[in-house]
């Protein structure tokens, strides 16, 4: 075997090398994309939680509690009718919605990425810095809303880390086009 062919072959790691346990941005990774898939499931209790909203609450009178339900066969309690414009349960709908937008995209380009071998402390702090984004954009447009522009800069950190990741591999695989 050349030297030159030696030389090339041990810079060059495999995808076992990346995607595994031992990689410590793999690990990372892994970290913080359970953390937003976990935060994508509670979404969906949040909407449940808003169908709901003052139920739960003895205190609150009887004509203030909200129970709004999507479809005819949930409408458990004579007194209903099917709503779909209840703007605290549109508004959790919405915000559910654009994580599937934004965060399943980021997935896919994470992954992409971890395949260029990237700077480990710059990675992590990549997937860090999005994550909380993600979960700061949840609390000001969802749980808690906030006036802009706290939501669009809780957005846009996401999307330019996502658009950083995909500039990095369209850069590193430039040569091979």
């Amino acid at each position: 075997m050349s030297a030159t062919a030696s030389n090339s072959s041990k810079m060059m790691t495999s995808p076992g090398d990346m995607f595994n346990l031992e990689n410590p941005v793999f690990c990372c990774y892994l970290f913080w994309a359970t953390v937003l898939v976990v935060k994508m499931l509670l979404m969906s209790l949040l909407t449940a939680v808003q169908r709901f909203r003052y139920k739960l609450l003895a205190f609150v009178p009887l004509a203030l509690r909200r129970k709004i339900f999507p479809n005819q066969e949930d409408l458990f309690f004579k007194n209903l009718e099917v709503q779909f414009d209840d703007p605290h349960v549109e508004r959790v709908r919405r915000a559910h919605r654009n994580d599937m937008e934004n965060i399943l995209p980021y997935f896919i380009m994470s992954l992409i990425y971890i395949s260029t071998n990237p700077n480990p402390a710059v990675a992590c702090n990549l997937f860090r810095v999005a994550s909380l984004a993600r979960i700061i954009h949840t609390l000001v447009y969802a749980v808690y809303p906030v006036p802009q522009p706290s939501r669009i800069l809780a957005f846009a950190t996401m999307l330019l880390i996502t658009f950083y990741m995909a500039a990095v591999v369209a850069l590193r695989t430039l040569t091979y086009v």
